[in-house]
């Protein structure tokens, strides 16, 4: 089957290099463009487009693939079917009824539409997540299901370790639907729950909230956005593994300094800070961050 493959994040990568070793390896990449990254905003390519390259797809890098140079380019390669996977972009009309479009969604539709369906699965406390194949429409992640599979979600999962299993699960999931070609089923709407975007928000560990909640907000935030807690004078330490204390903590928004790791008191419950990151410096245990603390 031609394909081609609409794609940009690290997630999609992954996808792709499975892709490319099938029966339906794309005949085309199209990603989003260079953008600037890093502290130094050098100008870098998406993953998608660093894994293309490797694999040898042609690929380009539109402005706006609802562009009509952009269509064109995709019409050139003659597709059966256009598949999707964290693009990062709405894709609209003529471009959306031109193809079959199937979609590559890391949750369990219609739980958890939208852009960090991972993230809130870990933070909501969700035992199982998983990875869904559907078509493409107008809406928000709805049109309807024609693949799933699950995926438990581990009581000491990151983002990064859940993310690398549903990366698999995603990649031999579309494989398959592409295989065999299943029907498909709409949603439920009744059951629709919506991963928004994560936000400046997000990622404040606020002490008026259960320890257990925090420590879920730091294991769904790492290692790619990460998390931090507020201290004196507004300055931040970041926060990359943390477990709930055993007993009680310091009040509320406190920072405890006198055990053997800093202690986040929190609404209920106290968080051991495990693994810390000063602003502008490494990673490092708390207990080494407290060492220099106390100097």
């Amino acid at each position: 089957m031609r394909t081609v493959y609409l794609g940009t994040s690290e997630f999609a990568a992954a996808v792709v290099r499975r892709l490319a070793d099938s029966a339906h390896r794309p005949s085309l990449v199209v990603t989003r463009p260079d953008r600037p990254r890093g502290r130094g905003r050098r100008l870098s390519p998406p993953p998608v487009a660093d894994t293309a390259r490797e694999l040898g797809i042609a690929l380009e890098q539109p402005a706006s693939v609802n562009d009509e140079a952009a269509i064109e380019v995709i019409a050139q390669a003659r597709p059966d079917v256009v598949l999707v996977c964290a693009f990062g972009a709405l894709i609209t009309e003529p471009l959306l009824s031109r193809w079959e479009m199937l979609n590559v969604h890391p949750s369990l539709l219609p739980r958890w539409r939208g852009a960090a369906p991972i993230e809130r699965a870990i933070m909501s406390g969700d035992e199982v997540t998983g990875v869904s194949i559907m078509r493409v429409g107008a809406g928000f992640d709805d049109g309807p299901v024609c693949a799933q599979a699950t995926e438990p979600i581990r009581l000491q999962d990151t983002y990064g370790t859940l993310a690398a299993r549903l990366e698999e699960v995603g990649a031999e999931l579309l494989v398959g639907a592409l295989d065999e070609r299943p029907p498909c089923a709409e949603q439920d709407g009744a059951l629709v729950t919506y991963a928004d975007k994560i936000t400046p928000a997000d990622r404040e560990l606020d002490p008026s909230r259960p320890a257990v909640e925090l420590e879920r907000v730091v294991r769904a935030l790492t290692p790619h956005i990460g998390a931090h807690v507020v201290l004196g004078a507004g300055s931040r330490l970041g926060v990359r593994v943390a477990q709930v204390a055993p007993g009680n903590g310091p009040p509320p928004g406190t920072v405890s300094f006198d055990g053997a790791v800093p202690v986040l008191g929190c609404g209920v419950g106290a968080l051991e800070l495990l693994e810390v990151q000063p602003p502008g410096g490494r990673s490092m245990s708390g207990a080494d961050y407290l060492r220099g603390h106390r100097r």
